[in-house]
C-alpha cells in the first residue's frame, strides 16, 4: 500500500498545482527572510572574539616611560600573578610626517620596533601585503585594508626630521597596538618616547578586572612609569559600533520575519488540508486507512515545502554575504572574518519543513478522525451557521449586494481571517518602519538649504597631478571674489597623534563661513566647537576613546602638544576622526593643509560659469556641484530594511492570495448559484476584493501606529548615530496618507488573481460537479 500512498500524494501535488506553487513560494520567501535575519544577527555577535582569539590579541596595550622603568623591570612584569602571557618591551616612537603620504594628510604616527609580526605569545599581526621590515629605513604600515594598497608598496615617507622610510608592507592587528612597525634597531634610532608591553590576562571579562590586573602588573614600579593603557574592551566596542547600529534593526526585522513565516506557513498549509477534506473522504471511501490519509496530505504539503526551503536557503545564504559586508564596511579593527554562521543553512533546512509538518499535522489529524461521509460533506462548504448572523445583518443594509456579501465572507472562517490579518498587520508595520527609517536617514544626511553649493577639491585630495598656482589663502580669496559666491567654507585635514593612545586620528579643521558647509555634521549634544582648543566628535569616536562632553584630550602634531576639550557630540562620525576650528589648528601647526572648499552660490548664480572661472584661476582645483550623497552605512540600512519589507510584503500578499484561493474552492457551489441568479463577473470581483480590502484597512489602523512606535524605538537605540528630534519626527500628512493604504494595497495585491479566477468560474461546470 506504500506505493498507493506515494501515487496518491504525487497525484495531489500535480492536480493542485496552484496550491503547490503557493506553498512553495510562501516557504521560499519565509526561509529567505528567516535565514537572512538570523545570519546578520549571529554575525554581529562573534567576529571580534573569534579573530581576537586567533590573533592572540592583547587585553591591554600598555605604554611606559623609559626614564621611569627599565626594560628589565618591564620584562619582569610578564610573570606577575594573573598574567597569562605577555610580549615586549618594544620601543615606541612618535614620528612627524611632513607631507601627504599614501593618500593621507601629514601628521603624527606611532611606530613600534618589532622584529617579526608574531611578537611572541601576544598580538600576532597579520601581514596583508608586501613583507615585514627587516632592515633600517623600512616600515610596515598598520592598514586593515592593505590588500587594496599593494600598489603603494616601496613608496617613501619623509619624516619632519628629514629621514625617509620605505613602505615594504601592510599589516593589521586586532590589538591596534601601533600605527606602523619598524625593526627594533630602527625604533631605537627614532628616539623612542616610550616602551610598549602587551598583556593577556587569565581574567579579562570586564574593565574592573582589567584595572585590578594592571594594578598587580605595575606594583613595585615607579608611580609615573605607566603613561597609557588601552583596553581591548574599548576596541571591541569600536568594532561592534557598526553592528550595534544594525542590531536593533536586524532584531526587529528578524522577529517579524519569523512571526510572519510561522503565521503564513501555518495558515497556508492548514488551509490546504482543510480545503482537501472532500478528497480525504474519497481516499477513505476507496480503502485508505486514516494513517495513510494523513501521510498522503503530509507528503502533499512537504514536497513543495522542501523545494521552497532548499531554494530559500540558497537565496538567503547568497544574499547574506553582501548584506554583511555592507553592514560591517569601514570597520578598522583587525581582519575579523564577517560571514554568516555555518550552521544556519542546516538549521533552516531542518526547521522550516518541520514547521510545515507541524502546521499540517493539526488539521490532518482532525481529518484522521472523520469518517468518509463526514470528510466529504465537510469539504463542500463552510459549516452551516458560521458567520450567518453577521452576514444577515450586512444583507439588511443599503450596501450593494456584492459589497455586503464580501464584507461578511471572512467571518465564515474567523481563525483563517485572523491569521491573514495578523500577517497584513506585520506587513504594514514593516512598511511603516522602513518608510520612517529611510526618511530619517535621508533627512539626516541631506543638508540642502535651497542654494547651489560648489564643492572644490584641492589637487592632492582629488588625485590631480597639476601643481597648484595659488596658496590656500589665495585660493580662498579667489573663491570669495569670483562672481556668484555668497559664502565660502574651508576644510583642512591633518592626522594628529592622541597622547596616551597608540592610534592617531584625523582632524577636520573648519574655517571661513564654516556654518555654510553642508557636509559638517549636526551637533546633537553640547555645542559646536567654535572656540580655541575645542573639538566635537561623533559617538563612535567618543566611545572608542572613553570620552564625554567636558573631557580633555591632548593632541600632538609637529612636536607641539595641545590639550583640547570635547564640547559637542555630533550626530554621527568616524571612530578615528573629530572636527574643530581653525583657531585650534593654528595652535598645532602653521600649515592649514586645506583639502576642500564649499562655496555657497547666491540665488540665480550660474554654477557652470563659476566652475569655469575657478578652473581658469587654478587648474589644479576640481570644482563640482555638490549633491547630497547618502553614506555607505545609511545606504546599507535602507537597503537592508527595503529587502525585508519586500520579502515580508510578498509573503503577506501570498497569504491573502492563498486564503482567497481556499475560500473560492470551498464556495464554488455558492459562487455558481450567485452567478446563475444574475451576479456579473464584475460583481464577483468586487465581492472578492471587498472581502480582503476591509481587512487591509483594519490592519493599517493597527499596523501604522505600531510601526511609528517601532521606528522611534529603533532610531533612539542605534549605537553609532545620535538622531536629533528634527529627523525623528518625520510623520506628516503625505507619508501617513500613503501608509494608510499600505494594508489595503497588500490585501488587494494578493486578491487580484483569485478574484479574476472566481469571476471566470463556469456556472454549468460548478453546479454539475456539485
Amino acid at each position: 500500500m506504500t506505493g498507493a500512498v506515494w501515487r496518491a500524494s504525487r497525484a495531489a501535488v500535480k492536480r493542485r498545482r496552484v496550491q503547490t506553487v503557493v506553498i512553495g513560494l510562501v516557504v521560499f520567501c519565509s526561509t529567505t527572510t528567516v535565514l537572512l535575519a538570523l545570519a546578520v544577527i549571529s554575525a554581529a555577535r562573534a567576529p571580534f572574539d573569534d579573530a581576537f582569539s586567533q590573533q592572540r590579541g592583547a587585553h591591554v596595550v600598555a605604554a611606559f616611560d623609559p626614564a621611569a622603568a627599565s626594560a628589565e623591570q618591564l620584562a619582569a612584569t610578564a610573570h606577575r600573578p594573573g598574567v597569562e602571557a605577555a610580549a615586549g618591551p618594544f620601543d615606541q616612537a612618535l614620528v612627524e610626517i611632513s607631507g601627504d603620504w599614501l593618500g593621507r594628510p601629514p601628521g603624527t604616527l606611532t611606530l613600534v620596533g618589532r622584529s617579526d609580526p608574531g611578537a611572541g605569545p601576544v598580538d600576532r599581526a597579520q601581514l596583508l601585503g608586501g613583507r615585514w621590515a627587516t632592515g633600517p629605513g623600512e616600515v610596515v604600515i598598520n592598514e586593515p585594508f592593505g590588500g587594496f594598497a599593494k600598489a603603494l608598496l616601496e613608496q617613501q615617507m619623509t619624516l619632519s626630521s628629514g629621514e625617509r622610510l620605505t613602505v615594504v608592507g601592510f599589516a593589521t592587528s586586532m590589538s591596534q597596538s601601533a600605527g606602523g612597525w619598524v625593526t627594533p634597531g630602527q625604533a631605537a634610532a627614532l628616539h623612542p618616547v616610550g616602551r610598549q608591553m602587551l598583556y593577556r590576562f587569565s581574567d579579562a571579562s570586564d574593565e574592573q578586572r582589567l584595572t585590578s590586573a594592571m594594578d598587580g602588573v605595575t606594583e613595585g614600579l615607579p608611580k609615573d612609569a605607566l603613561t597609557n593603557v588601552q583596553s581591548y574592551l574599548v576596541l571591541k566596542q569600536a568594532f561592534s559600533a557598526g553592528a550595534d547600529a544594525y542590531l536593533p534593526l536586524m532584531t526587529v526585522f528578524g522577529v517579524l520575519g519569523l512571526v510572519v513565516a510561522a503565521l503564513i506557513v501555518g495558515n497556508v498549509v492548514s488551509g490546504a488540508v482543510v480545503s482537501g477534506y472532500r478528497h480525504i473522504g474519497v481516499l477513505k471511501s476507496i480503502g485508505f486507512t486514516p494513517r495513510q490519509v494523513v501521510t498522503v496530505y503530509l507528503t502533499m504539503v512537504s514536497v513543495p515545502a522542501v523545494v521552497g526551503t532548499v531554494l530559500g536557503t540558497a537565496a538567503g545564504w547568497a544574499a547574506s554575504y553582501p548584506i554583511l559586508q555592507s553592514a560591517f564596511s569601514g570597520i578598522t579593527t583587525g581582519t575579523a572574518v564577517i560571514e554568516p554562521a555555518g550552521w544556519l543553512p542546516a538549521a533552516t533546512l531542518v526547521s522550516v519543513p518541520l514547521l510545515v509538518l507541524l502546521a499540517a499535522l493539526v488539521p490532518a489529524s482532525r481529518a484522521h478522525r472523520l469518517s468518509a461521509a463526514q470528510a466529504i460533506s465537510a469539504g463542500s462548504a463552510p459549516r452551516t451557521g458560521r458567520g450567518l448572523k453577521i452576514q444577515r445583518r450586512l444583507a439588511g443594509t443599503r450596501l450593494p449586494r456584492a459589497v455586503s456579501l464580501g464584507l461578511g465572507q471572512p467571518f465564515a472562517r474567523p481563525a483563517r481571517t485572523a491569521l491573514t490579518m495578523a500577517a497584513i498587520v506585520l506587513g504594514v508595520l514593516t512598511v511603516t518602519v522602513t518608510t520612517g527609517l529611510s526618511s530619517t536617514l535621508t533627512k539626516l544626511m541631506d543638508h540642502r538649504d535651497g542654494h547651489t553649493h560648489i564643492n572644490v577639491l584641492t589637487a592632492h585630495f582629488a588625485g590631480n597631478k597639476t601643481e597648484p598656482r595659488l596658496t590656500p589663502a589665495q585660493t580662498e580669496t579667489m573663491l570669495r571674489t569670483t562672481p556668484g559666491a555668497e559664502r565660502v567654507s574651508v576644510r583642512g585635514l591633518v592626522q594628529v597623534g592622541l597622547v596616551g593612545y597608540p592610534q592617531p586620528a584625523f582632524a577636520d579643521f573648519y574655517s571661513g563661513d564654516d556654518i555654510a558647509n553642508p557636509k559638517r555634521l549636526d551637533v546633537v549634544k553640547g555645542r559646536p566647537a567654535t572656540g580655541p582648543n575645542e573639538i566635537e566628535a561623533g559617538p563612535s569616536f567618543l566611545k572608542q576613546h572613553g570620552l564625554g562632553i567636558g573631557d580633555r584630550l591632548t593632541l600632538d602634531l609637529d612636536g607641539r602638544h595641545l590639550t583640547v576639550t570635547v564640547v559637542g557630540e555630533e550626530s554621527q562620525g568616524n571612530a578615528r576622526a573629530f572636527a574643530t576650528n581653525d583657531a585650534t589648528r593654528s595652535a598645532l601647526t602653521d600649515d592649514p593643509h586645506a583639502v576642500e572648499y564649499d562655496v555657497k552660490l547666491a540665488q540665480g548664480a550660474d554654477a557652470e560659469a563659476y566652475q569655469r572661472a575657478v578652473t581658469a584661476a587654478d587648474p589644479s582645483l576640481s570644482p563640482s556641484v555638490f549633491a547630497p550623497d547618502l553614506a555607505g552605512p545609511v545606504v546599507a540600512v535602507i537597503g537592508f530594511a527595503t529587502t525585508f519589507t519586500v520579502l515580508l510584503s510578498v509573503v503577506a500578499a501570498l497569504g491573502v492570495f492563498n486564503t482567497l484561493l481556499l475560500t473560492i474552492r470551498e464556495r464554488r457551489r455558492d459562487l455558481g448559484m450567485l452567478k446563475s441568479i444574475g451576479m456579473t463577473p464584475r460583481q464577483v470581483v468586487t465581492m472578492t476584493i471587498t472581502s480582503v480590502a476591509w481587512q487591509g484597512a483594519v490592519s493599517a489602523v493597527i499596523g501604522v501606529p505600531a510601526g511609528i512606535l517601532a521606528h522611534r524605538l529603533l532610531v533612539e537605540n542605534v549605537g553609532s548615530i545620535v538622531f536629533p528630534e528634527s529627523v525623528i519626527d518625520i510623520w506628516d500628512a503625505l507619508p501617513l496618507t500613503g501608509l494608510a493604504f499600505a494594508g489595503v494595497a497588500i490585501a488587494v495585491l494578493g486578491a487580484l488573481v483569485p478574484a479574476r479566477s472566481a469571476a471566470r468560474l463556469p456556472i454549468a461546470e460548478v453546479l454539475h460537479n456539485e
